[in-house]
């Protein structure tokens, strides 16, 4: 069993509040809008978000991998948090896990994804 984590820190001067909504809250509209050679679409197929909602991801045309379907594990829009798993996709054999912490003083957003597989 292996464990892949990536971790990166953006300095932004958007507010932690906007930056949530756009990325997380409204990320599912926007990101196949904005990038959609790597994202064709990002569906509810259980739930509108909530934990223990369901999405499919699928990506774009010509990516190696298909779709991918992750379950919202928590969603704290108070301090920012939202962690999800893989649950079902070839793109990651186990699961992942994002979350977003702030820091309002300089505007940091702080970024976490683990892989286990």
């Amino acid at each position: 069993m292996g464990v892949f984590t990536y971790k990166s820190e953006v300095i932004t001067a958007i507010p932690p509040a906007k930056m949530f909504k756009t990325c997380i809250l409204d990320g599912d509209n926007l990101i196949p809008k904005v990038v959609p050679q790597a994202f064709k679409s990002v569906e509810y197929i259980q739930g509108n978000g909530e934990p223990g909602s369901i999405k499919k991801v699928t990506f774009g045309e010509g990516s190696q991998f298909k779709y991918m379907k992750q379950k919202v594990e928590a969603l704290d829009e108070e301090n920012f948090a939202y962690t999800y798993s893989v649950i079902e996709g070839r793109c990651v054999d186990g699961q992942a896990r994002e979350n977003h912490l702030r820091d309002e003083a300089r505007g940091l957003s702080r970024w976490g994804i683990r892989m286990q597989d």
